[in-house]
């Protein structure tokens, strides 16, 4: 576990050696998302993901949710851990963490992996979306495996389903629905393309084939960067570390082969 400001963060630490990894989920999201990956990715790296805050395990409702409060938790995750440069791969809104930490904190980083994410743009409505699909969730569901089916069923529904948790006679979010959308404040205002251009380590950004991230903006994120490696993983959705997780291995893993 680690504390920062009196915020605690808990994270799933595989061991291993070697180049470490510090994996970052999307908002709603657990670490335990990142397990399949995790448990390949140990055998050679040392790799640690992390509750963000207001997630799993983690604070439930702390003070800051800013998008500077989830940056700094990752340096304090690096610092106290003692990660040497490590290489962060984030999802959705974790891949948007990890971006913004490379761009302030060039020097922390070795490189970065943004998992169907994206430097945003402002989306007025999406607080109010995400907020609108939180309240549609029929909490508290009766079983696991009912919420897995509410929430898309397969690998996706399943993923999703292991983050909540059992209570009063049925399973919950691990999560408040005012702080996920609190957390969506400041992306819901501007873009970050500045801060994509501030990134200066070796970068790669997989997309899904039915993506959430708007072509126009993934377009102009690598006019801006042309180095940045880029793919799309054909038949998957914004999910897509929980629907192919052995195709994003072998991606990650030939990414990190040719760092070292």
């Amino acid at each position: 576990m680690v504390v920062r400001d009196g915020v605690r963060l808990v994270c799933r630490d595989w061991g291993g050696s070697g180049q470490p990894i510090v994996l970052l989920h999307g908002l709603a999201g657990h670490a335990g998302e990142w397990d399949a990956l995790a448990g390949r990715l140990s055998a050679d790296y040392r790799v640690v993901a992390v509750d963000q805050r207001g997630h799993g395990a983690s604070e439930r409702r702390p003070p800051d949710v800013s998008r500077a409060a989830y940056v700094a938790d990752v340096i304090a995750v690096v610092d106290q851990l003692a990660l040497q440069r490590p290489v962060l791969v984030g999802q959705s809104l974790g891949g948007h963490t990890a971006m913004l930490t490379a761009a302030a904190h060039p020097g922390l980083v070795r490189a970065l992996v943004l998992v169907e994410a994206g430097a945003g743009g402002p989306n007025p409505d999406g607080p109010a979306d995400i907020g609108g699909w939180l309240d549609s969730w029929p909490t508290p569901f009766p079983s696991r495996e009912a919420a897995a089916a509410f929430l898309g069923g397969g690998p996706v529904g399943a993923g999703w389903a292991a983050g909540l948790e059992e209570r009063d006679s049925g399973w919950w979010p691990r999560f408040d629905r005012d702080v996920m959308v609190r957390s969506l404040a400041e992306n819901a205002q501007r873009s970050f393309l500045r801060e994509w251009t501030q990134v200066a380590c070796p970068t790669m950004v997989v997309l899904a084939q039915s993506s959430l991230i708007p072509a126009p903006l993934a377009d102009d994120m690598l006019r801006q960067r042309p180095a940045t490696m880029a793919m799309s993983i054909p038949g998957t959705g914004h999910d897509l570390h929980l629907e192919q997780p052995e195709i994003l291995y072998a991606t990650l893993s030939g990414f990190l082969r040719d760092l070292a």
